[in-house]
Parts: structure tokens; C-alpha cells; sequence
């Protein structure tokens, strides 16, 4: 362990780019596009959009896991399989992270979970990134034959979640799951992580509380808080981490957020639910304020923006991310 990190998280090179103890940085959460009137996005530039990503440095891209649309969610992500685009990705790009926001662990076997993460993560160098959750929208659980786990999701999850440890980390492993099987030593599941481990952040509480979260997670991914509740959020966090790893112990919190970035530099930042929305200057002014309290990473979410992504990307290059810049290792 180190600083409460697992010893192979140090040298990851997804995990550290995008996580230091006392650091903010900035990603976004795919697609790059801004769509605020539809559920779903044109995906025209996408390619182009990542790249552009990349090129100005930012730390991550993060792909959500919506495997159908619910009109009354409005929303379906990437609309792309999370782990083929990342796949796609991670042959495209050549050092920004590559994460989930996030996997949902409940509708998936965690040997394929487990499998295509850490393919993805072979191709990519060792730059994946994993967010976590128990899946909270009650239409796909009857979708996938699960209608009777929806109320024990929380403990599916930790099923899961405790699968995808065994089989990437030990080889030929003796491991059962009341839920998805057992396995007695005889076979393996390759590939392995490239560094050993796959960084794992549990998505809002995913059905369980903050010690679990904190002794068996590798960090926290959390939606949007406004700043007058963070810093109370942030200390119960870490001190959750405290008592799991020690008192010097680093597990960073990141926050997620619809963002729409204005023209006028001097709007000021408004917070509405799950989005956040105003002019360069504020924005900064609350990256400050929140890097203070502690906040590790914010991966944007464009659908709601009304500019074009090439724009925003543009000015956050300019202006912001010299304040936050990526961790380079």
C-alpha cells in the first residue's frame, strides 16, 4: 500500500494521471458533444472531439453505461457500447485516461466485465479507469430477466464487485458467488490488468455505506454537490478512508456534472441538480473552492451545453486547465 493507494494504483498510468493527493483535474464524460434538446447525440465529431481531448490535455474521458433508452431518463449516453468505444479509443489516443461512469456491475457477469475491462486496459497501455454502480433506473432490471434483484441490487453489486477483484488479481483463483457461479482453481481469466490491478470507483453509494466504500473501493465518484455541502461530504469521506487505511491514507473523490459553459466569462455559476452552468471566471473561482476541500477530478458532461464542443474545449484549454492541469507522470 501506498499512501493507502494499493501499491499498484502508483505507477498506473490512467489512475495517476488523473488522481494526486492535494490536485484537481479535468475530464469529460463521452460523448465530447453538446445535445441539451435531445436523448441522444450525433456522434458526428467524435472521433475528432477525443482527439482534441487529448491534444489539449486533459486527463480523461470517461463512457457511460446505458444499454437502453428510457425516454423518461432522456439520455442514452454514448449510445455506444462502453467497452467496444473505449476499445476503439484506447487504439486512438496515447496517454488520456480511459474510464466508465460508470459500469453498472448488477447487469453484467463480472467475468465479462472483468474480461473487457482489462482488454481494453491491455490496449490502452494500462490507462483504464473504472467507475462503478449498482444501477438505479428500475425499467432495466426487468429488461435483462432481473426484475426480483432490484431491491438487493447493493448486495449483487458487492457480488460483483468482489469477482472482478478475484479474477484480475490471482490466477487459477478458487472464488464463489451465490449470484454468478463459482470457479475451483481450474481455469483463469485473461487478460490480466497491465499494472496489476484495475482502479475501481464506486459510483454515488451504489446501496452501501461509506465504510465499505471506502476500505474496498479505490476512490469515490460522486454527482454533483453543491459547494456548501461538499466540504461536510468530503470530511466524512476521508475521514471513512482514515479509519479503513490509516491516517496518511489517499482515495480520491471525483464529481461528475452536466456543464454549460457561457460566452459571457463573467456569469455567474449557477447549480441546478445535476448540472452546472456559467462563464469561465466563476467556474474557476468554484474549481479553486472545491480543489481546497479536496475534489480530485471533474469529468464534464456536455450534453447541455449550448456552444459547440470545439469552442469549450478551446477556451477550458486556454484559461482553466493551466489552473488544473493534468498529472503528467
Amino acid at each position: 500500500m501506498t499512501d493507502g493507494m494499493h501499491s499498484a494504483l502508483a505507477n498506473h498510468p490512467g489512475f495517476s494521471r488523473v488522481f494526486g493527493k492535494n490536485r484537481l483535474t479535468m475530464g469529460f464524460i463521452l460523448p465530447v458533444e453538446g445535445y441539451p434538446n435531445a436523448a441522444t447525440p450525433t456522434l458526428a465529431d467524435h472521433l475528432a472531439m477525443t482527439r482534441l481531448a487529448e491534444e489539449l490535455d486533459f486527463a480523461a474521458l470517461w463512457a457511460r453505461d446505458v444499454p437502453l433508452l428510457d425516454p423518461s431518463f432522456g439520455d442514452a449516453g454514448q449510445m455506444l457500447d462502453p467497452y467496444v468505444y473505449l476499445g476503439y479509443l484506447a487504439g486512438q489516443t496515447r496517454k488520456i485516461a480511459l474510464g466508465t461512469a460508470s459500469t453498472v456491475l448488477t447487469l453484467r457477469h463480472p467475468i465479462h466485465t472483468a474480461k473487457e475491462a482489462s482488454s481494453v486496459d491491455f490496449l490502452s497501455n494500462g490507462r483504464v479507469v473504472l467507475g462503478v454502480a449498482s444501477g438505479d433506473r428500475p425499467v432495466e432490471y426487468p429488461a435483462f430477466g432481473l426484475e426480483h434483484e432490484f431491491e438487493s441490487r447493493g448486495e449483487r453489486f458487492r457480488e460483483a464487485f468482489s469477482t472482478i477483484r478475484a479474477v484480475t488479481e490471482g490466477s487459477f483463483v478458487e472464488h464463489t458467488s451465490s449470484r454468478f457461479g463459482s470457479m475451483s482453481g481450474h481455469v483463469d481469466m485473461l487478460p490480466k490488468p497491465v499494472h496489476g490491478r484495475l482502479p475501481m470507483l464506486v459510483t454515488g453509494r451504489s446501496r452501501q455505506d461509506l465504510p465499505w466504500i471506502a476500505e474496498n473501493a479505490d476512490g469515490w465518484l460522486f454527482y454533483n454537490v453543491r459547494l456548501e455541502h461538499l466540504g461536510d461530504l468530503l470530511k466524512e469521506w476521508n475521514g471513512a478512508v482514515q479509519q479503513a487505511a490509516g491516517a496518511e491514507a489517499f482515495k480520491p473523490y471525483a464529481q461528475g456534472f452536466f456543464f454549460d459553459l457561457t460566452a459571457n466569462p463573467n456569469e455567474p455559476l449557477m447549480s441546478m441538480g445535476p448540472m452546472l452552468r456559467g462563464g469561465r471566471n466563476s467556474y474557476i473561482a468554484f474549481l479553486r473552492h472545491a480543489q481546497a476541500l479536496g475534489v480530485n477530478h471533474v469529468a464534464m458532461n456536455l450534453k447541455a451545453s449550448r456552444r459547440p464542443a470545439r469552442e469549450v474545449l478551446q477556451e477550458l484549454a486556454e484559461h482553466v486547465l493551466p489552473l488544473f492541469p493534468s498529472i503528467n507522470p
